[in-house]
């Protein structure tokens, strides 16, 4: 399964010099915050795929005026084309602006969704705006990424952490991806093609899911 992911920068060549076919063969879409709601439109009606995202730090105006056609899974856990994905937003909180929250916040968000976790068996993507503390953040206060995530990988071992946040143009030595012991936290800055394969047997419980497409 082939899954674009963007976060951060929109790209002139998916939107402004956008041709027809350059999105063929994608599965899904996947958006790590920080971006014109007008360009996830765009991506979405293109490729007449799933289009899931969380916010930014800089989404406020996703209050009031949510991508079309998208899917939004901010503290959410659902099943798209077999995956099992959970959705945590935001950012570290450096000032106070929106989407932003403390370690101990994140954490809570996180423990809220364990019963889900468990009905579905598991996790294999985690959507989010922020990096894990330590894996692809950086000392700036504002780039900080999560304590919370780690446990989370620790205990659920999803395939993917796709995050933003963090622009590689910040400094020469920020990698596009790191391992966590079974999980990559993958930088989604800009937009890639990753490949992925849905588990073999997610388990019994997780036909409970809520197949959102």
């Amino acid at each position: 399964m082939k899954l674009l992911v963007v976060a951060d920068e929109e790209s002139p060549y998916l939107w402004d010099y956008y041709q027809p076919g350059r999105l063929k063969g994608i599965d899904m879409i996947i958006s790590c915050g920080d971006l014109d709601r007008h360009y996830l439109e765009f991506l979405v009606t293109m490729a007449n795929v799933p289009l899931l995202y969380v916010p930014g730090n800089h989404d406020k105006s996703y209050l009031y005026r949510p991508p079309e056609g998208c899917e939004c899974v901010d503290d959410r856990l659902v099943k798209c084309k077999g995956l099992r994905i959970l959705g945590l937003g935001g950012c570290v909180r450096y000032n106070y602006g929106a989407y932003q929250y403390t370690d101990k916040e994140m954490a809570r968000r996180i423990n809220k969704l364990v019963p889900k976790i468990i009905m579905a068996g598991g996790v294999d993507i985690v959507i989010a705006h922020a990096p894990a503390r330590g894996y692809g953040d950086q000392e700036d206060f504002a780039h900080h990424g999560f304590e919370a995530f780690l446990p989370l990988m620790d205990k659920y071992h999803p395939q993917f952490l796709f995050h933003g946040h963090v622009h590689p143009r910040y400094g020469f030595q920020i990698p596009r991806s790191v391992m966590y012991k079974n999980t990559v936290v993958y930088n989604s800055v800009g937009w890639h093609i990753v490949d992925i394969e849905p588990p073999a047997n997610p388990g019994l419980r997780s036909r409970l899911m809520r197949e959102i497409f």
